[in-house]
């Protein structure tokens, strides 16, 4: 064979021709002429050029060398998996820097800045325990934008406000939730509160003042600590929004539906109102008339703070309904600014401080259907301008902390102690060596303790074996039920058996840490005998709680004559 061999300017290129004949010649050149071409003149019956190209490569023969095209193809298929991989690696960093950017929107506060404690709920049967959740709509004016959707420039830079307060609680099962508002001018005694960050202490109030003020008494966390003082309800969580919060997210629903009987006009002689018009009927309000309807008391009914909150549990209602049934939560560009939205309009506690802890407690709450959803106001009455709690509202508190579902749906109340308590997983010891403390905790309101009770009952107990009970005459104390309390798990079985021995409902033993031993309090549902006797559970919510159900979309406010148009 021979081979001749040209060099120029250019790329080499190969291919195999045929000759065209069996015997035939064949003659390939590449004249100097700028190009550089091997030639490859084969004695055969072929001739091979090779000629590297970006470009095309020749027809094979069948005895073709190193084709050109599944060199090619395993190229491409290479720069493509590469190119794949610093996709996915891309998305997946943007992903994160997405998220991190969603969690650095969040403000984060304390979730409790007072001394007290509660006691944790006692799980159920299925080992759930309650939720429950405090909202605070703050009237802040720390912003341009706040000052200028709340007015009143002369509070500008001032201590904001806790005007609106919902407790909201989600039942251990999941299957109910119920909201209670406390009107803004509700009178109580707000707790010593301490803002960790940098010490400040904040001194119980001296007498009861609107609840509003605990808000600028350190934070949120201090309005946690005065609604946990009131109730004993243990409070898990908070969510805080201002308004420029309020008509950014309203937005990013993308309208509430809300129903007024008559022409609205909220604004008084004097300049003072929401400024809220809306005309009769059902009108789909968002950004600035949201929040309008939200701090509406002129033009409601008798211009009340009762009135107003009616407004808003039917604001939150219809907001529900719109999430669950319009497209916001299908559409990737709706959800993605109500999440933007929500993020920068939201300040939490420290247990809700991520995207991913505020999805998980969406799908909680959305495990409610709007039908098991009951909206209530706190019951008051009037001192004065301002309001207080009354009795209802200490029944209504007590069927939040039992877990009670507010709408009767749950099954008809029975006797304390049939309510299913898991067992304790520590043994008693014996009776003989149990030590029981024992308080009267007899006192109420209107009548002062009932003398002696709790010698009776420590005589009780020794009756029974309890060689190492004794009364604690110490103080007198008020406690509604009576309860034994035990501060640790390995006492548990200790207290359960105590309370069997009595006949006390297992419900009514509860794990705290504010004593030191097993202690029985003798409450105001044991004033008198020697055999205690349960109560029938009263599961009922008063009339008074002015209650209204998530499923109702038929609600509609009342108009003042004097504010319509």
């Amino acid at each position: 064979m021979t081979q001749h061999r040209v060099r120029g300017e250019g790329t080499l290129t190969r291919a195999r021709r045929a000759a065209g004949t069996d015997t035939g010649t064949g003659t390939d050149t590449g004249a100097d002429t700028g190009t550089d071409t091997d030639i490859d003149a084969d004695t055969d019956t072929d001739t091979e050029v090779e000629v590297e190209e970006s470009g095309a490569g020749g027809g094979g023969g069948p005895d073709e060398e190193r084709p050109a095209a599944p060199r090619r193809r395993r190229r491409l298929l290479k720069w493509a998996a590469a190119g794949l991989a610093l996709a996915v690696l891309g998305a997946a960093g943007a992903g994160y820097l997405y998220y991190e950017r969603l969690n650095d929107n969040l403000r984060k506060d304390h979730l409790n800045l007072g001394d007290g404690t509660v006691a944790a709920p006692t799980p159920n049967a299925a080992g759930q325990t309650p939720l429950n959740i405090l909202l605070i709509g703050s009237d802040a004016r720390d912003s341009e934008e706040n000052q200028q959707l709340g007015g009143a420039r002369e509070t500008f830079g001032a201590a904001p406000l806790a005007d609106v307060q919902m407790l909201l609680h989600l039942s251990a099962d999941r299957t109910n939730m119920s909201v209670i508002s406390m009107p803004r001018d509700t009178l109580v005694d707000i707790p010593k509160c301490t803002d960790p960050d940098d010490g400040t202490v904040y001194p119980a109030s001296d007498g009861r003042v609107m609840t509003n003020q605990s808000l600028g008494h350190g934070g949120p966390g201090c309005a946690v600590a005065t609604w946990q003082e009131l109730t004993g309800i243990r409070i898990d969580h908070f969510m805080m929004v201002d308004f420029a919060g309020v008509v950014s997210m309203a937005d990013a629903i993308g309208g509430v539906p809300v129903c007024v009987d008559a022409n609205i006009l909220s604004r008084t002689g004097d300049g003072k109102g929401s400024g809220l018009k809306l005309e009769k009927g059902t009108t789909a309000i968002q950004g600035e008339q949201a929040l309008q309807w939200l701090r509406t008391r002129y033009g409601f009914g008798d211009g009340s703070d009762l009135v107003r909150a009616k407004a808003q549990h039917m604001y939150m209602n219809s907001m529900v309904r719109e999430l669950r049934a319009n497209a916001t939560l299908t559409s990737p560009n709706k959800l993605r600014r109500l999440v933007e939205q929500a993020t920068r309009a939201l300040t939490v506690d420290e247990g809700l401080d991520t995207v991913k802890k505020l999805y998980d407690l969406s799908n909680e709450l959305r495990k409610v259907e709007p039908e098991r959803i009951t909206m209530t106001t706190m019951p008051n009455r009037y001192v004065g301008a301002r309001v207080e709690p009354t009795e209802d509202a200490e029944q209504l508190f007590r069927l939040v902390r039992e877990d009670i579902a507010l709408d009767g749906k749950d099954e008809p109340g029975t006797p304390a102690q049939e309510k299913p308590v898991a067992p304790p997983s520590d043994p008693a010891a014996d009776d003989a060596e149990i030590a029981v403390q024992v308080q009267n905790g007899t006192r109420t309101e209107r009548l002062g303790p009932a003398s002696g009770r709790a010698s009776t009952v420590a005589g009780l107990l020794a009756e029974e074996g309890f060689a190492e009970a004794f009364a604690d005459r110490s103080s007198a104390l008020s406690e509604e039920r009576t309860v034994v309390r035990y501060p640790s798990a390995d006492l548990a079985g200790d207290a359960h058996r105590v309370a069997e021995a009595l006949g006390v409902p297992a419900d009514a033993v509860e794990k705290s840490t504010e004593v030191s031993g097993v202690t029985l309090v003798v409450g105001a549902d044991w004033r008198e005998g020697t055999r205690y006797e349960a109560p029938e559970a009263d599961d009922s919510m008063p009339d008074t709680a002015s209650p209204l159900n998530g499923a109702d979309d038929s609600a509609c406010m009342q108009v003042n004559p004097n504010y319509t148009w």
